[in-house]
């Protein structure tokens, strides 16, 4: 069997691949540009309390802000043993992954074969009907092929900048969790301090209530006072029992949510106190425009914008023509002992033009889908901004609401301590009635409890604040 040589064109195909390369600089795709959206004034606050200062506490470390050591040591647990910060790094991984196989795309594809193939065609068909007797042939082939797009409308490299801007998002993604959970950290943390103050004062006034009952059983035995006076005084003791048995149980659901976010089974949690808590020092929220420059929720959503952005080019791209480029070569012999004889050599390259032309709408649909979801990613975009102004306007508001309601609950309770003294000694003079001591008692324990309510209510203001405007991941 004769073998003739297989001569190539090689300025021809040579020619070819230039005129691909030129026509990648026909780059068709449209660059992103960041969508306008009003600068964020300082009415987008309702507030007159952002300080003109171009240090925001959202640059703050969570190190710097919480001075709690055993609140730190919580945070940086927690940040290693999350259930959701664990899995945001997967994701990111995930990403990256993907963003790797991005970058590969501009380089050809290469794969390699190895073959050998047996054929005993049958006389009375195609491949034998010329044969004047029956032979079987053994083939065997070693190759490799090449195979490379020409990027010329774009395609490949939105398709890059697609991933870039999914790797960056989830890396956004992973921070907008740590901000999250210090915030819910630091948050639950003052929950539990200013339980322990409820509780606290509660078993204080259960034995106050105690003493107050022996006293009105004292007066009723004297005269001064009846039976209804003294059940009325069992009836406070036994409600402030009954308080206590709530807090206590409060105390333990959010220890429970506490070691939840800790990663941890549930067990009782080491702390400081409420009055040992200070973070005022680094109230200082910054310029209007920065408040919101920091979060990652709105650079998370930016850039899923920029994702559905460069998958819209590339679905527009489709509708252009594609340019790829095919080579093949290696050895190929009938005999084994000859494989790798210079006369076994093979060798292709071809150059294609593709243009979709009816392909069942399936081109157009898929451009259509990307608008949308484009469309639906910038809405995301400016939702993001409008609730994280509504975040920052909520904290600032709560906390200057609270900061003015600590003084007036303490003056509330300074006053009702003063009523429950002064009728406890006018009672026992025989000028007072019970009631007005009850009263006055009861009054006592709410205005303390609402003060510590208040009190923890401004320390959560003051977190809300810190990661409305960004802080928290760093």
């Amino acid at each position: 069997m004769k073998h003739s040589k297989m001569k190539i064109n090689k300025s021809k195909y040579l020619g070819l691949f230039v005129l691909a390369l030129s026509l990648q600089s026909c780059f068709v795709a449209k660059n992103y540009v960041r969508p306008a959206i009003d600068d964020v004034q300082d009415a987008y606050f309702r507030t007159d309390m952002l300080d003109q200062d171009s240090l925001s506490m959202a640059n703050l470390s969570w190190k710097s802000v919480f001075a709690d050591q055993k609140l730190r040591q919580y945070i940086d647990l927690a940040l290693n043993n999350n259930m959701d910060i664990r899995m945001a790094i997967q994701n990111i991984a995930i990403a990256e992954a993907y963003l790797k196989q991005g970058k590969a795309s501009f380089l050809p594809t290469i794969n390699g074969n190895a073959s050998y193939t047996y054929l005993d065609p049958s006389l009375n068909g195609s491949s034998g009907i010329n044969l004047e007797e029956r032979t079987s042939l053994n083939q065997y082939e070693i190759s490799a092929g090449l195979s490379w797009e020409a990027d010329i409308w774009g395609k490949i490299r939105s398709n890059y900048r697609s991933y870039n801007a999914s790797y960056l998002q989830s890396i956004a993604a992973h921070q907008t969790v740590k901000s999250r959970l210090v915030e819910s950290l630091a948050s639950t943390y003052y929950q539990l301090l200013a339980l322990d103050n409820q509780q606290k004062i509660t078993a204080e006034t259960v034995g106050l209530r105690a003493s107050s009952t022996t006293t009105m059983k004292a007066l009723k035995d004297a005269g001064q006072v009846t039976e209804v006076a003294v059940q009325q005084a069992e009836a406070q003791l036994l409600s402030a029992q009954a308080l206590l048995l709530d807090i206590d149980h409060q105390i333990k659901l959010v220890e429970n949510a506490f070691c939840l976010l800790l990663g941890e089974t549930p067990h009782a949690v080491e702390r400081n106190t409420l009055e040992e808590q200070q973070i005022d020092s680094v109230f200082n929220v910054g310029l209007p425009i920065q408040l919101l420059s920091n979060r990652p929720d709105i650079m998370a959503a930016e850039y899923g914008l920029i994702q559905a952005f460069e998958l819209t080019n590339v679905a527009r791209s489709n509708f252009y023509p594609a340019i790829r480029l095919t080579a093949n070569g290696g050895v190929q012999s009938l005999n084994f002992s000859d494989l790798f004889n210079t006369n076994s050599l093979f060798a292709s390259l071809v150059a294609s033009l593709t243009q979709p032309i009816l392909n069942g709408r399936q081109v157009r649909t898929q451009y259509e889908i990307r608008q949308a979801q484009q469309e639906s990613a910038l809405i995301n975009y400016k939702k993001s901004i409008i609730n994280a102004s509504r975040e920052v306007s909520d904290a600032l508001y709560a906390y200057r609401m609270n900061t003015d309601k600590i003084v007036l609950k303490q003056q509330e309770y300074a006053a009702y301590q003063k009523a429950t003294t002064d009728s406890e000694e006018l009672l026992i003079n025989g000028y007072a009635n019970y009631l007005e001591v009850l009263t006055a008692q009861q009054n006592a324990l709410n205005a303390q409890l609402n003060v510590i309510n208040s009190e923890y209510s401004r320390l959560a203001a003051m977190v809300k604040l810190y990661a409305a405007t960004g802080g928290g991941w760093r």
